[in-house]
């Protein structure tokens, strides 16, 4: 199993088994604690989204905290889900992406909702994501358009919005 996915299935088993949040553990390649960087964490029961929660930026000290933190939240505090219970551990499978700094872009042409996620923002905080490769997201149209709506953005009211791309490395078990 990889490594990332191992530490996430780590900290959703002890969140869900005991109520605690896990610390980093001590043998980890020094890239979990020398690396930051934005990390989604998706849970699966099946074909099924049981949870996804992530930061597209670094939110804490290093990538081990990022993961442990991020699969904590999205096992108990996906708002769309309610929190995953012991009995459905075995049949969870679990993805960790680990995404690139956003980048700027200047044109729709730049993007692929295949290749690229996308990041829509607004000066007053608003900001929507969609991660790429999603099943049934087959357009940079319908890729923005999902992003502004978890946002709260439109686009045609919201001309300050920005939007930047960024790319995923995807881990799954």
């Amino acid at each position: 199993m990889n490594l990332y996915v191992k530490l996430a299935r780590e900290a959703i088993e002890n969140y869900i088994h005991y109520g605690k949040v896990i610390g980093a553990p001590s043998d980890l390649p020094p890239d979990f604690y020398e690396n930051k960087c934005g990390v989604f964490v998706s849970i699966h029961n099946g074909k099924e989204l049981r949870g996804c929660i992530g930061t597209y930026l670094p939110a804490h000290k290093n990538l081990a905290e990022e993961i442990i933190l991020n699969a904590v939240a999205a096992c108990s505090r996906d708002s769309r889900f309610s929190p995953i219970t012991v009995e459905e551990l075995p049949a969870l499978s679990v993805e960790i992406s680990l995404l690139s700094v956003p980048e700027s872009i200047s044109s729709l042409d730049e993007l692929d909702p295949k290749k690229y996620g996308v990041v829509v923002k607004c000066f007053d905080g608003r900001c929507g994501l969609l991660l790429p490769d999603i099943e049934g997201v087959d357009s940079t149209e319908q890729q923005i358009l999902i992003a502004c709506q978890k946002g709260g953005i439109n686009l045609k009211a919201d001309a300050d919005a920005e939007i930047y791309k960024f790319q995923v490395n995807k881990f799954f078990q």
